[in-house]
């Protein structure tokens, strides 16, 4: 038996299914993050392993929330083409939303001391096809780029609908969401960026209420609490406070339907509902930190009625 955690109408459950259980969800999808890291020798063969146990198991489509490097390792062209490729093996489609090691960190010297605003145009060039995803049987996304004008640069801003659930990528990382004094131009990228993501979660709710949802899935990057419990209100200096405290979660709570936030950056699997505005948790919002860094394992997420399901993909054998 598996032994499987449900949230189901905003409470918690432990559930015990066999594994026949996936031909009754109405589909699934794979949430995975923070992978590979380490040195290719090493990281590779257990991350092609995860992928290929992904093929086996053939889920509508995978999610990939960033960070597909590890933070100490360089950011070169040969490193992206070596992930673009770990992308094109999965059989099925792979959505790509980026990380803070892609871009943001790459000054680090570690790193290969890049700009970080280059390998940022870098990755957009090499990772993101208007109207496609990734792997070898790319799904048709939306991308922000071509319906928002305003925003023309914010390809990497996604969303896609599966049975009346509604799919989006936001583009925001880890470090800060990259709102740093260090540099001027590390600022004003923020600010546009932090722009782009409020605009993409509005439009994205309105189409959630349009087309009557029964749930929708953010994706992102971050661990937009940064290990604390929870705050009633984003701080000032946190690079999360308008895009996620004063825009995705007063939304969700208006909404009232399933929200399910998946991210990673903590590296550590975690199910919960952390999420609180006007002194009141949210229970219509659940959040899926997938494992990564040392732990190479995905997230199985089944979908059905509104209702989420995990289970933990361990690599094929």
């Amino acid at each position: 038996m598996l032994k499987i955690l449900r949230f189901i109408c905003g409470s918690l459950v432990w559930v015990l299914t066999s594994t026949a259980s996936f031909g009754q969800s109405a589909f699934s999808f794979v949430a995975l993050g923070d992978l590979p890291y380490g040195a290719p020798e090493k990281s590779g063969p257990s991350y092609r392993a995860l992928i290929d146990r992904i093929n086996q198991i053939g889920p509508a489509f995978s999610v990939h929330v960033g960070d597909i490097k590890s933070g100490s390792s360089l950011c070169s062209d040969e490193e992206f083409a070596q992930q673009k490729k770990h992308f094109q093996q999965f059989k099925g489609a792979v959505v790509y939303t980026p990380g803070d090691n892609e871009w943001t960190d790459c000054h680090r010297v570690n790193n290969g001391s890049f700009d970080p605003l280059e390998r940022l145009d870098t990755i957009r060039q090499m990772f993101f096809t208007s109207g496609l995803s990734l792997g070898s049987k790319p799904i048709t996304v939306l991308n922000q780029s071509s319906v928002h004008p305003q925003h023309g640069k914010f390809i990497e801003n996604m969303r896609w609908i599966h049975d009346k659930v509604l799919f989006v990528t936001l583009h925001v990382v880890g470090s800060n969401n990259n709102l740093e004094s260090r540099d001027k131009a590390a600022v004003h990228e923020f600010f546009e960026r932090d722009s782009a993501n409020v605009a993409w979660i509005r439009a994205s709710f309105e189409q959630a209420i349009q087309m009557q949802a029964d749930a929708m899935v953010v994706s992102f990057q971050a661990d937009v609490l940064e290990g604390k419990t929870a705050w009633e209100d984003f701080p000032g200096w946190s690079g999360f406070r308008q895009s996620i405290g004063g825009t995705l979660l007063p939304l969700a709570q208006r909404w009232g339907k399933p929200v399910l936030v998946v991210h990673g950056d903590s590296h550590q699997f975690k199910i919960d509902q952390p999420f609180t505005l006007e002194k009141k948790p949210l229970r219509n919002v659940t959040r899926l930190i997938v494992p990564g860094a040392s732990d190479v394992r995905a997230v199985m997420v089944n979908v059905k009625r509104g209702s989420f399901s995990f289970e933990l993909i361990e690599p094929s054998r």
